[in-house]
């Protein structure tokens, strides 16, 4: 039987609207009358970022992106990723919030002696270019975003995505110390992780989807303190073991969902 309406469609928009993306594509399956009120862009509007306009329009995506219909827009920002900030950031949405995620690409971070051949080299991928290690005795990785970047009152993770080559070396026994805080706030906790440990040991990288090990650095709430920003490091500088065959694509700042 199909559900007919008893309100008038402006209010049923907005009582969809406050609901989730989910919510409203369960709704658009109820009935004919209820599909167009649920897919119509008054109510996908309000499940995309205030600012997606500028993201968009500052990105190295096309215009027309603009002009499709909202949900259409809404999924694509879901499953296709653009480049931001002149191709060294990724931007998308976690599908079932709207939330914003962020890939600091290689680029936009500061590597030490990243410019130095002799310790460094780049690498260039379809969408992005990556730093490769080819030998250094001490490791800093460093990086920050500005909080009005992210979606404000929601808990973020950072994570290191990384990969380690075949002939990697200096990994297997010294650990790197991770470390994300909000300036001007107090130090967050600094943990030490193996990138690369002996089999005998628990893997703390995780693989991902797209082939890449990714470990958490650390979390934060990010409230709305929109002149501050979040910063994270990973370093080793303890001794001057060489070390080689870490290629960095970046670090990845993405809601995280406590269980």
């Amino acid at each position: 039987m199909e559900i007919t309406k008893v309100l008038p469609d402006d209010c049923i928009s907005l009582i969809i609207s406050l609901t989730s993306p989910r919510d409203a594509c369960r709704m658009a399956l109820l009935s004919h009358a209820f599909n167009s009120i649920a897919d119509s862009n008054a109510v996908w509007q309000m499940f995309l970022p205030l600012d997606y306009i500028h993201i968009i329009s500052n990105s190295s995506s096309p215009p027309s992106l603009l002009s499709l219909p909202k949900k259409d827009l809404y999924f694509s920002l879901c499953y296709h990723p653009i480049l931001t900030h002149n191709g060294d950031m990724k931007f998308q949405l976690e599908k079932e919030n709207g939330k914003k995620w962020y890939m600091v690409g290689a680029k936009a971070l500061s590597i030490q002696w990243v410019d130095t051949p002799r310790h460094w080299t780049w690498i260039s991928l379809p969408d992005s270019r990556v730093a490769k290690l080819k030998n250094v005795g001490r490791l800093e990785i460093k990086g920050k975003v500005k909080l009005s970047t992210l979606s404000s009152n929601t808990n973020y993770a950072a994570y290191f995505v990384f990969k380690l080559v075949r002939d990697r070396y200096g990994f297997r026994h010294t650990p790197v110390e991770l470390d994300v805080s909000i300036e001007g706030t107090a130090a967050g906790e600094v943990h030490s992780v193996i990138l690369d440990p002996p089999r005998n040991m628990p893997q703390q990288a995780k693989e991902r989807a797209d082939g890449w090990l990714e470990i958490e650095m650390g979390e934060f709430f990010n409230g709305f303190e929109d002149d501050k920003t979040v910063e994270f490091s990973l370093r080793e500088d303890h001794d001057d073991q060489p070390k080689r065959g870490l290629i960095v694509q970046g670090i990845e700042l993405r809601p995280k969902h406590n269980r």
